[in-house]
């Protein structure tokens, strides 16, 4: 509820996707490539140019620069919860999108670690808007896949060099 008692939901009007793997690494393993923040560009191949806007410790407020193309995405961490969540909203994107943010989730199992990736993307309530988030968190559900398959090849071959 906000101050003026009414429920604003995210949920009720955003489009959510989620994507899993098991990754055969431990969780610490995994969490210490996600949690190099800005070094994206060296295991997902679609990202040309990844750094931090500002150097320090990781964590909640950290921001990356990702360069895909010609688009230019800022990444801002809000959810930091070592080795099991990793949570960053994504800005630079058509401004008809009004939230995007993905979450990463990791959970020890017997092969290593699944990891999920959740995108949520809200265009608004008309029905329109939520058409378009729908078809957004569609195109991001292939995006997640090919983070998964990057990070699971730089866990496995320990070469995080474009993987």
């Amino acid at each position: 509820m906000d101050a003026g008692g009414a429920r604003s939901d995210l949920a009720a009007v955003s489009a959510e996707v989620s994507r899993t793997a098991v990754v055969a690494a431990p969780a610490e393993d995994v969490w210490s490539v996600l949690a190099d923040f800005g070094d994206l560009a060296r295991w997902v191949p679609e990202v040309d140019h990844s750094c931090l806007l500002r150097a320090g410790s990781p964590g909640i407020g950290t921001t990356r620069r990702v360069q895909v193309g010609r688009t230019t995405l800022l990444e801002a961490v809000r959810a930091w919860s070592p080795p099991a969540h990793l949570g960053y909203d994504i800005t630079g994107l058509p401004p008809a999108l009004r939230v995007v943010h993905n979450d990463w989730h990791l959970r020890p199992v017997e092969a290593g670690t699944e990891v999920t990736i959740t995108t949520t993307v809200d265009a608004g309530p008309r029905p329109p808007q939520q058409l378009v988030a729908r078809l957004v968190a569609r195109r991001m559900a292939t995006t997640s896949e090919k983070m998964l398959a990057g990070l699971a090849a730089a866990l496995t071959t320990g070469d995080r060099t474009r993987a």
